[in-house]
């Protein structure tokens, strides 16, 4: 009998955690299987499910100038974001995890402070440095501010790959004549490209994302696709939103797919 009741609860522990996953899974599937249909209703406003289909909503998109203008400046930011905070976040990874100096842990937990402080206040900090320095309105000031965001991602992803790495084999590149950046080239990197995928993927969508930050300092011709489209979902909310909202996650599927497949080969 103890035993009969003991297979009984593991099946009902087994049922209800199954249940538990599903509801989850349901919970953050759910608002994209509604955005998409959405995205090709025929209406002049929000409709689910749609009466009638149409790509009106797309070719919206891609025949306005605005939204051109705002994808333009969030692409042209994220790959900066993306090329900036790679190398520097290489260099910070690699000496955390090769130090233990006090000054190295103390500019860990500095790189590490934009993950950990609420956005609203980076937000803010950030607003009032660039009104002092004229940076509000710049894609300057707004890459600079999101390799900032970036950076913890990065740094984290790669060391992650370095703290699975055995060091003694670049160790033994540089014993063999190689100086540390090209035992670093030649051995250490093709071992932790995953992470390097990783962080490359972290950085990119990161940028492309962020919301809370851009709408305290990019604006004019700077402005970011996702602070244009909070300022429409404030005064024009139509399905436009939500054909923009279907590429992005169609271009973050794409993008997780190639970096799984480069992981794998």
């Amino acid at each position: 009998m103890n035993t009969l009741a003991y297979l009984r609860q593991l099946r009902l522990s087994h049922v209800l955690f199954t249940v538990l996953v599903a509801a989850i899974l349901l919970y953050l599937i759910v608002p994209v299987l509604i955005v998409v249909p959405m995205s090709f209703s025929e209406a002049r406003f929000l409709q689910f499910p749609p009466k009638e289909w149409s790509l009106r909503w797309y070719e919206a998109f891609f025949q306005s100038a605005e939204w051109m203008s705002a994808a333009r400046v969030s692409l042209i930011t994220a790959v900066v974001t993306t090329a900036v905070s790679l190398p520097i976040g290489m260099a910070a990874a690699y000496a955390i995890n090769n130090s233990s100096l006090k000054v190295i842990r103390t500019l860990q937990i500095v790189l590490l402070l934009p993950m950990m402080v609420p956005i609203i206040l980076i937000a803010a900090g950030v607003f009032f440095v660039y009104a002092r320095v004229g940076l509000i309105s710049s894609l300057t000031g707004l890459v600079l501010a999101h390799i900032m965001l970036a950076l913890p991602y990065v740094i984290i992803a790669l060391l992650a790959g370095l703290r699975n790495f055995d060091m003694s084999q670049e160790m033994v590149a540089r014993s063999l004549g190689m100086n540390r950046f090209r035992a670093f080239m030649a051995v250490t990197l093709p071992q932790i490209k995953p992470s390097v995928i990783s962080a490359t993927l972290f950085a990119f969508i990161t940028s492309l994302d962020e919301t809370v930050v851009a709408l305290f300092i990019s604006g004019g011709d700077n402005q970011t696709l996702t602070k244009r489209m909070f300022t429409a979902l404030r005064d024009e909310i139509d399905p436009t939103i939500a054909a923009i909202s279907s590429i992005l996650i169609l271009a973050s599927l794409i993008l997780v797919v190639v970096a799984g497949r480069n992981k794998q080969g």
